[in-house]
């Protein structure tokens, strides 16, 4: 349950985000797909995390506070979007930076379009968490875009083409920002995740 959420701070660089003393959630994905409006769907803030229909609008790590006891942090995202291809070097950068030397990060939420196939960008970035040992769950989102078939045709093809390269995978989530579904199921993964914190 979420009592209270408040945007703290935006950082360009690891070093210089929230000091690391509580448990740490941070959702990632390709440019647009929906990791703001999945924010403030969780923390029932119309407007607590910017939305846009402009890919690569998040440019920096953002830190919210919740309850007071652990950060939500939307990073930039990763994929297509319309920046210089300067900068796309700098947001790769900063994501794995910020992944690799955060040491209160508990878990990354890897946000996934559910009405495409698996992207490379995705599958790639889901290998690098894996290779680094970075823990991570999948949420698919915008599930209120397709039928209930559709969306487990989607699935099943996205699991049997990580199975190729995975022997287990991690847990995963569907969501929809618009028909408020998966606020609760992630809420009640990131308060258990929360009593695993050691400072």
């Amino acid at each position: 349950m979420v009592k209270s959420a408040e945007f703290i701070s935006s950082s360009s660089h690891y070093n210089q985000c929230p000091k690391p003393d509580r448990p740490e959630y941070a959702f990632i994905g390709r440019s647009n797909v929906g990791k703001s409006s999945l924010i403030n769907l969780l923390t029932n803030r119309k407007k607590l995390a910017k939305t846009s229909s402009t890919p690569g609008k998040t440019q920096l790590i953002n830190h919210f506070e919740i309850n007071k006891q652990w950060y939500l942090v939307d990073l930039p995202g990763y994929g297509y979007a319309k920046v210089s291809k300067q900068l796309r070097g700098t947001f790769h950068k900063l994501i794995t930076d910020y992944v690799l030397h955060r040491k209160n990060l508990m878990c990354l939420v890897v946000l996934l379009d559910s009405r495409l196939e698996p992207q490379k960008s995705d599958l790639d970035f889901m290998e690098f968490c894996g290779q680094n040992g970075i823990p991570f769950v999948m949420c698919f989102t915008k599930i209120d875009k397709l039928t209930s078939r559709q969306l487990e045709i989607n699935l099943a093809n996205y699991r049997s083409q990580m199975l190729e390269i995975w022997e287990d995978l991690p847990q995963i989530f569907s969501s929809s920002a618009t028909a408020k579904i998966g606020q609760e199921e992630l809420l009640n993964f990131i308060e258990e995740t929360n009593g695993l914190f050691q400072k």
